[in-house]
């Protein structure tokens, strides 16, 4: 079966251009002139350009040969003396001032010295849950000032870590129920090196 040939043929084709001649639109077209607003508002606009700002010099003002400034050490926290000093006050103010200039001396001690954090933690809380059972009240917890080492890398290292750890776990239980108050010690029973606490009654 031969293919069929798809287009006009020579005929068609001629009468197809004939009446496409003849043939007229249903609308004219109208030309109209340009609108000079609507053509300003299809233009993209063009911010002006931002002025150039100087950027601010990063470093200080100096001289050759000049001294530089002492780096002062990272401090990681407050200080547990200034954290102390901002917790309210939960025993008897005339108690609190006596115990706070030394004047009323620890009926037990507990030195944690050369300690682990582990250690010292499982040893607190054994001392201090003893000194409530034993109906004691003011105890001494000594944890040292810890020495200061070299501080140049980009971390931070903390000054006597169970200094700043003790307060923390007093807060935290199961010591927390057991602790009524915590001080800084005065001089004469440690001073920073060491913390009053303030039991409660069983």
């Amino acid at each position: 079966m031969p293919r069929r040939r798809r287009g006009l043929n020579p005929e068609d084709e001629a009468l197809w251009q004939a009446v496409a001649r003849s043939a007229r639109p249903l609308r004219p077209k109208t030309a109209h002139p340009p609108d000079p607003d609507v053509e300003a508002a299809l233009r993209p606009h063009r911010l002006p350009p931002e002025p150039h700002v100087q950027p601010a010099d990063r470093l200080t003002p100096f001289r050759l040969g000049e001294r530089a400034a002492t780096r002062l050490p990272h401090q990681l926290a407050p200080s547990p003396s200034a954290t102390l000093a901002e917790q309210p006050l939960r025993m008897d103010a005339k108690t609190h001032g006596r115990m706070s200039r030394g004047k009323i001396a620890p009926e037990a001690r507990i030195d944690l010295h050369g300690m682990t954090l582990s250690e010292a933690h499982a040893e607190l809380v054994h001392f201090l849950l003893n000194a409530q059972s034993d109906g004691l009240r003011l105890v001494l917890v000594i944890t040292g000032k810890g020495k200061r080492g070299t501080d140049d890398g980009p971390i931070p290292n903390r000054i006597g870590a169970l200094r700043h750890q003790v307060p923390q776990w007093l807060r935290l239980p199961p010591l927390g129920p057991v602790v009524q108050q915590v001080a800084e010690a005065h001089l004469r029973h440690g001073g920073s090196g060491a913390y009053y606490v303030y039991l409660r009654r069983r």
